[in-house]
């Protein structure tokens, strides 16, 4: 079966030669403009007067605009219309845009970015989780609960009790292709636009408001980016209206991308996160009561920050059963870059909040964590549960498999034999302490708002028998489209070398959701199969005079008949079968309420878990991942190869948010850690040194393309399991609980050290 074929990435050859081609490296006529913001430099203030002159008088400049320069609307949010693409009087953090300039060079225009004048009347910024409080800067109005159960009696009645807080900082997407746009203007004002972006169509739509056009009048391309991560779901909105608005009025091509200290400075991040919780158990462990107070500083506007918090309160559970829960959430409105969208969206911060509560408890009650894991579990796919098998938004779980994973990580790992051998280690070892840890993931799969779980598609079979197709997916790397491949090959029953997947383009699929939310082949690839479907059965009925018609192998068989792919092909069309078709999908079965906090948001969960073992430096705090295992479900793959390297990839990323990633503001809203220079980001060195990753390959039990599962964004929650180990190395150092902060820097892990060993 070519959907189950471990073949290589589509652009792999291209990555590695240098010729896979990015929106910096289309050419562009000799014409063409380039595009720099100037950005705020205070976090706060009122714009008393901005002096522009020496910026037009800069070599090389052609124009500058400012918001009153606009045309149409000057907005770039994706959601309430709060985001500006130009501050219009007063500035809400450092490096937000408030003009643009248009020059003859890239270094032209930046150099004169720089020559302006502020004068801006500062105020006080508001920064931190209790600034925020204390002034009440909240988005949509206020802190949101949803509670199943009674929590506080449950807790209240409880054998043991306890309480803590953790944090957990935000993280740059440092993906290798900066944000990058261009737009070239077209006959009768109409404007196409290339841009480095998982989400076509939003920039159409903002692109069209800008430009005061229909979206018929906008077309959007995008053939690859280099990594996005969710970073280029909404913040290329901003580089493609500021391109296409230039465009329109000079009447030129006009490109833009930022360099790597402008895209740190100007760009949103992962919300970071402060939970307090309250959790009531019993003697095994087992939770009767929790509450959660999720806090998240959303920056200066909304973004897409309501969605990552609702997503942070649905895994808030993570995998297990919570009978009584209450979870408040708190989106925090604070004067610095707008946190945006980031792999697993909210989630990983949610299952933190669970996984350092069932850590606290099993050290509480000396138990090994993984027990007090098992304990608390949903049950397991094909069982009778004892009580609701429900979320703590009552959506029941059917498909939960992670009893049998864990039973199979343990044994593949040795888990318990390592566990007894590095106790024994650090008896005797003063200096350097080991930890090992276990942590399990159950994460929901779909859009969240229910109306983007849909996908276009165009499939073309040609008269010579090879393929062309286009969906409304964006390749990122994550090997989307050559997935999507192995979809319409195998439904054709020819190999991937006859498929060929153009660029994204809103002028062949239109109305298109984000690649994002780990949906990218659950929604294309099963718009690409009704697509081929239809194709096929055209086919069939011309071909078969009422025989069952077969397509493998690059044959086509019916009754006596077996001819070539080709041939069938040339057959069809010369006989004037329709060989175009479009396809399309909507994810079936969901219901969310969100104000109730009640529904199925979700089609399925992927699960996964994870054993890691560290080794830390009490003296320095210093650390390194000695051993990762790792088993994931991926239902039944449509390509291992890359569904593996999706696994390792998320679980390192997952571990560098955890231990190196720190972002730092400093008290007048500067982000200090704003270059490769000042933000750490794993390296080949910070891998695990022994690093072993299965996939579960079980079949999903909900109807998805060839029953595989998503695989992009819930590997990135295996690597809280080094955090988890880190903390169980700083445990080995004396009897109080090390209450270890993400991220786990050498100076955190320090200052834990020294914490459990004063007992504090």
């Amino acid at each position: 079966m070519t959907v189950t074929k471990p073949l290589p990435h589509d652009s792999g050859s291209m990555h590695v030669s240098g010729a896979a081609r990015y929106v910096d490296d289309i050419p562009m006529p000799p014409t063409t403009l380039h595009l720099c913001f100037g950005q705020s430099p205070v976090a706060h203030g009122v714009i008393k007067s901005l002096d522009l002159t020496a910026v037009r008088a800069a070599s090389g400049v052609v124009a500058v605009l400012t918001a009153e320069d606009l045309p149409h609307a000057n907005d770039v949010s994706p959601s309430i219309h709060d985001e500006p693409l130009l501050a219009t009087g007063t500035v809400h953090y450092i490096g937000q845009p408030v003009f643009l300039v248009v020059a003859d060079s890239h270094l032209n225009a930046r150099k004169a970015a720089r020559l302006a004048k502020f004068d801006i009347a500062e105020r006080t910024p508001i920064l931190s989780y209790d600034d925020a409080i204390a002034a009440k800067s909240y988005f949509e109005g206020g802190p949101r609960t949803w509670e199943k159960g009674k929590a506080k009696p449950a807790i209240k009645s409880a054998r043991h009790k306890l309480s803590g807080r953790i944090a957990m900082g935000g993280q740059e997407h440092f993906y290798l292709e900066g944000q990058a746009a261009a737009a070239l203007p077209q006959e009768n004002g109409d404007m196409l636009v290339h841009s480095s972006t998982q989400h076509p169509t939003e920039i159409q739509h903002k692109v069209a408001e800008a430009l005061g056009l229909p979206m018929h009048g906008v077309r959007v391309e995008c053939r690859r980016m280099g990594g996005g991560f969710g970073g280029k779901e909404s913040q290329g909105n901003a580089l493609a209206v500021a391109c296409a608005v230039a465009a329109a009025q000079t009447g030129r091509p006009c490109k833009m991308r930022y360099d790597r200290d402008d895209d740190m400075t100007i760009t949103g991040k992962r919300h970071d996160f402060r939970i307090d919780y309250e959790v009531g158990f019993d003697d095994q462990g087992r939770i009767q009561g929790i509450i959660f107070d999720q806090y998240t500083r959303g920056g200066w506007a909304q973004d897409l920050t309501a969605a990552v918090a609702d997503r942070a309160m649905m895994h808030a559970d993570n995998a297990y059963l919570l009978p009584n829960a209450k979870i408040t959430s708190h989106r925090l409105k604070t004067n610095m870059q707008s946190a945006t969208a980031y792999r697993g969206f909210g989630g990983p911060q949610g299952v933190v909040g669970i996984e350092r509560v069932i850590d606290h408890i099993a050290h509480h009650l000396g138990r090994d964590p993984v027990e007090v894991r098992r304990a608390n579990y949903y049950a397991e796919m094909g069982t009778t549960p004892a009580q609701p098998n429900t979320t703590p938004y009552n959506m029941e779980v059917k498909d939960f498999i992670l009893n049998q994973m864990t039973d199979q990580l343990m044994e593949t790992s040795d888990y318990a034999a390592r566990r007894a051998a590095i106790a024994d280690w650090n008896a005797t070892s003063p200096i350097l302490k080991r930890g090992i840890a276990f942590s399990p993931v159950k994460f929901g799969i779909s859009f969240t708002l229910t109306h983007l779980n849909q996908a276009g598609a165009l499939v073309h079979l040609y008269a010579d028998g090879s393929i062309m197709l286009n969906h409304g997916g964006t390749e990122m790397g994550q090997g989307l489209f050559q997935k999507v491949a192995q979809v319409a090959a195998h439904r054709f029953g020819v190999t991937t070398d006859r498929v060929k997947i153009t660029a994204t383009d809103t002028a062949k699929v239109p109305n298109t959701s984000a690649t994002a939310a780990s949906s990218g082949s659950d929604l294309n690839g099963m718009a690409v199969l009704d697509a081929c479907n239809k194709i096929r059965a055209r086919m069939a009925e011309h071909l078969d005079g009422g025989a069952p018609v077969t397509f493998e192998n690059g044959r086509v068989k019916w009754a006596d008949e077996d001819i070539s792919f080709e041939d069938a092909a040339q057959r069809c069309y010369a006989n004037r079968v329709s060989l175009s078709a479009t396809g399309f999908y909507k994810t079936p079965d969901l219901s969310w309420d969100r104000d109730a906090g009640t529904g199925r948001p979700f089609f399925y969960f992927a699960h996964g878990c994870a054993v890691t073992e560290v080794v830390i430096d009490t003296l320095t705090g210093e650390n390194r991942i000695l051993r990762a295992d790792v088993l994931h479900d991926a239902g039944a793959s449509l390509n291992p190869a890359i569904d593996k390297g999706q696994v390792e990839g998320g679980y390192v990323q997952g571990a560098g948010w955890l231990t190196t990633e720190e972002l730092v503001w400093n008290d007048a809203g500067v982000l200090k850690t704003h270059a490769p220079s000042t933000y750490k980001i794993p390296a080949c060195s910070d891998r695990p040194q022994v690093f072993n990753v299965d996939l579960m390959n079980t079949e999903n039990p909900e109807a998805t393309i060839y029953r595989s599962k998503a695989v992009g964004e819930p590997p990135f929650m295996l690597g809280i399991s080094a955090l988890l180990a880190l903390s169980d190395a700083v445990a080995a150092c004396g009897a109080a609980y090390p209450d270890l902060n993400a991220p786990a820097t050498p100076e955190r892990i320090l200052k834990a050290v020294q914490k459990v060993r004063d007992g504090d």
